[in-house]
């Protein structure tokens, strides 16, 4: 399970102190969790934390009974591999690679061999309704497209947690609703964690947490909410 305990971000500007989180406790289980709320509430401070690219002033973050914030760097990145996965809202597909070339890059990283990694990133490819576009590169993808090879990319090594930071930002309605449809379909297996500005996306999570100022306000249940 992915937990926060007792997160703290502080930053200097100047001779400024600005905290970007104080004091963020949560354990996410399995399932869609939301986070939400106004631009400056820590959304997106609180994704980096707990995907530990980022490092937190005080508190930590756990996956399983491993500490991200006592790792080294490359530790990290490694434990980033193996058991996360990130959907962006720029898609951030390699130009220069096929649309499954970017499903098996992580495999790449994670020394699969290339008839493997290819058949993968097919098998990926096939679930998310593009096998047909797997030589396609982005340039020749629309934006659902990339979000949809985004996706598979995201999965490809079975990740324990899936983090979606805007993922429906960019799309048409159309494309929207079956990013989303995947996303939560993905999401049912392991722990999705999604920040969102968008409320109807959000309301389609077991969970919804409120942030504002850098504070966790409140929880919301699918069954009913509860106030922190």
């Amino acid at each position: 399970m992915l937990r926060a305990e007792g997160l703290t971000k502080r930053y200097r500007q100047g001779e400024k102190e600005v905290v970007a989180l104080q004091g963020f406790t949560y354990a996410f289980p399995p399932g869609a969790t939301a986070i939400v709320g106004p631009s400056g509430s820590g959304k997106t401070t609180l994704l980096n934390l707990l995907a530990g690219l980022d490092l937190p002033t005080e508190g930590g973050v756990y996956l399983g009974e491993t500490a991200l914030h006592r790792l080294s760097e490359d530790e990290r990145a490694l434990l980033r591999l193996r058991h996360m996965g990130f959907v962006f809202q720029q898609w951030n597909l390699i130009p220069t690679l096929t649309a499954w070339e970017n499903v098996a890059f992580p495999l790449l990283l994670a020394g699969w061999p290339l008839a493997k990694r290819r058949a993968r990133a097919l098998e990926l490819l096939e679930a998310v309704g593009l096998l047909g576009r797997a030589d396609h590169p982005p340039s020749r993808l629309s934006g659902g497209e990339q979000q949809r090879v985004a996706l598979a990319r995201a999965l490809a090594l079975e990740p324990e947690v899936l983090f979606a930071d805007e993922p429906t930002g960019n799309l048409d309605a159309e494309s929207r609703e079956e990013v989303a449809r995947l996303l939560f379909q993905a999401g049912r297996d392991r722990t999705l964690v999604l920040v969102t500005h968008d409320l109807e996306l959000a309301a389609r999570a077991e969970r919804r947490l409120y942030l504002k100022g850098g504070r966790l306000l409140k929880v919301e249940e699918a069954q009913g909410s509860r106030t922190k």
